[in-house]
């Protein structure tokens, strides 16, 4: 599968790690580590998308390709759509979006996002993992997915979703044996034509509450194809401790 364009969005303004696409592993900022591991990919293309010159500037000393994007985008989707107009994207071609605080991201994962969304008609694929951990299953930091037959979300949740009802009267603390339980990773693939919809669909109520930016393609009557992962991705970077985690595993 070749032809995919990977494209990195990448803001200055982080809560817990200002500045975070600029920090510094092993002498290169990660949203530049990032751009090299994506192309470690069978992309055609790795664009990072940022609302920021300082990043724009970056990016240019290290050979990456950057766009510069509006700062007042409601998420991460509409600014993809930003960059597939700005590239003059056809409506077919296939985007991979890959956030920019994770440096760690395996190129086999960005490989079978964009065979899954190549082989079928859905115009948005992600992926999911098996989980084994009950407390997983009840927190709700822990993104769930269930899926249909053909493998596609039926709905995303930090409930415990699909609930065992009988098991879990009587415990509990364990997963029940066979419980199809899947933690959603959250990378996605989308067809360009489908992001220039995006721009004009409506916020739903799920999408609100759940606080869960794919519930508004399943509001709107979208499918959403899911390619399971044997395990959980590499941990990105969201705090000072998870920097010194990843400096250290490339020093």
């Amino acid at each position: 599968m070749n032809g995919f364009v990977v494209v990195i969005p990448a803001r200055m303004a982080s809560s817990r790690l200002p500045g975070k696409p600029l920090a510094d592993i092993a002498g290169k900022p990660m949203v530049v580590r990032v751009a090299e591991q994506a192309a470690k990919s069978r992309a055609s293309r790795v664009v990072v998308a940022t609302d920021h010159a300082d990043i724009l500037a970056v990016c240019a000393a290290h050979g990456v390709e950057a766009v510069l994007t509006r700062e007042d985008h409601a998420s991460g989707t509409d600014r993809l759509a930003e960059v597939a107009a700005k590239l003059a994207l056809p409506a077919d071609a296939l985007v991979i979006n890959v956030q920019g605080d994770e440096p760690l991201i395996q190129p086999e994962l960005i490989d079978r996002l964009a065979e899954l969304l190549a082989a079928g008609d859905a115009p948005v694929a992600t992926l999911a993992h098996a989980l084994h951990d009950a407390a997983d299953h009840f927190n709700p930091n822990v993104v769930k997915v269930v899926l249909d037959k053909n493998g596609r979300a039926l709905y995303f949740s930090r409930a415990p979703i699909p609930y065992a009802r009988d098991a879990y009267t009587a415990d509990r603390s364990a997963l029940p044996a066979g419980l199809p339980v899947y933690r959603h990773i959250g990378m996605y693939g989308y067809r360009a034509g489908f992001l220039a919809a995006y721009a004009g669909l409506e916020p739903g109520p799920l999408e609100q509450y759940e606080a869960l930016e794919q519930l508004r393609v399943l509001w709107h009557g979208y499918s959403i194809a899911v390619a399971l992962a044997d395990e959980a991705p590499a941990a990105g970077v969201d705090t000072p401790e998870d920097l010194e985690r990843v400096r250290r595993l490339f020093a």
